[in-house]
């Protein structure tokens, strides 16, 4: 199912502190995006569910230790991926 993508402004400024810091995982990046966007759940993301301040959050995989943090949230009558943050497994919980 396609989901539009809203990035956050929290999120525009981590993703590029973080590509700034480290090139090379822009690439990932990307990719997962685009694959966020056609299935969150496809298993190459790893989706899942956050727990305990985070709850209303889920997380996935844009490489090695990489995480995207997004809500599903409701715009324009349907529903889409609102990005939160994006960082290192320790970074974003």
């Amino acid at each position: 199912m396609n989901r539009p993508v809203i990035k956050s402004s929290a999120f525009m400024r981590t993703a590029r502190k973080f590509i700034k810091r480290t090139p090379d995982v822009a690439d990932d990046i990307e990719e997962a995006l685009d694959a966020l966007t056609r299935d969150a759940f496809a298993p190459v993301l790893r989706t899942h569910k956050l727990q305990g301040r985070l709850s209303d959050r889920w997380a996935c995989s844009a490489g090695y230790d990489l995480r995207i943090v997004f809500k599903f949230v409701e715009h324009e009558g349907a529903e889409a991926i609102l990005l939160v943050t994006i960082g290192t497994h320790d970074d974003v919980y």
